[in-house]
């Protein structure tokens, strides 16, 4: 499913995040930005040993050592993925604090948006953050995903593709039901 709102594209599509052309992909980082499972496992893995060695000194330089907190982002090169670069965001576990889960969700996809923006990336392409092992629902996850990107998009002057990569024909169902409901 493809929507053009105010000259932006948005995509939607299931598959492989780590075989996306693009500017960017969002990886859906743990805070010690290290890899591990799941997203955040396979892009390691399809980058290469470069992508760790990379966050590893945006670790100790960026981040003056300590963890990427929730909502944040940091950008680097994407090395063997065909994505230029990898945007690296933590998203939050579900639980708690409900309303701070999805302003923290939200603030994901905004910091990821920000930071394409800085570096004037045109396409970028994300996972649906948080909804795999860390719980978050999947119908909220997509309310938020798409009412941010569109918010930012709205305010954005250059031509910007977003592509939200998704993992299964369920999860893509949900988002374009989303989508749906807001163009």
């Amino acid at each position: 499913m493809k929507r053009m709102i105010n000259g932006h594209t948005i995509e939607l599509k299931t598959g492989d995040i780590t075989k996306e052309r693009a500017d960017a992909i969002v990886n859906t980082a743990n805070g010690s930005l290290m890899g591990g499972g799941g997203v955040d496992g396979a892009i390691h893995r399809a980058a290469g040993e470069g992508l760790l060695e990379e966050c590893k000194r945006v670790r100790t330089g960026e981040l003056g050592g300590d963890q990427l907190e929730t909502g944040e982002a940091v950008i680097t090169n994407g090395y063997k993925l065909p994505a230029s670069h990898v945007i690296h965001t933590v998203g939050p576990v579900w639980g708690g604090d409900e309303v701070e889960k999805e302003r923290l969700l939200a603030n994901c996809y905004r910091n990821s948006l920000s930071l394409a923006s800085e570096k004037g990336m045109e396409s970028i392409c994300f996972p649906s953050i948080s909804t795999g092992i860390y719980q978050f629902p999947v119908e909220r996850a997509a309310s938020i995903a798409i009412d941010t990107i569109m918010q930012f998009l709205d305010g954005y002057q250059s031509s910007t593709r977003v592509t939200m990569v998704l993992f299964s024909e369920k999860d893509y169902t949900v988002y374009a039901e989303a989508l749906e409901w807001r163009v």
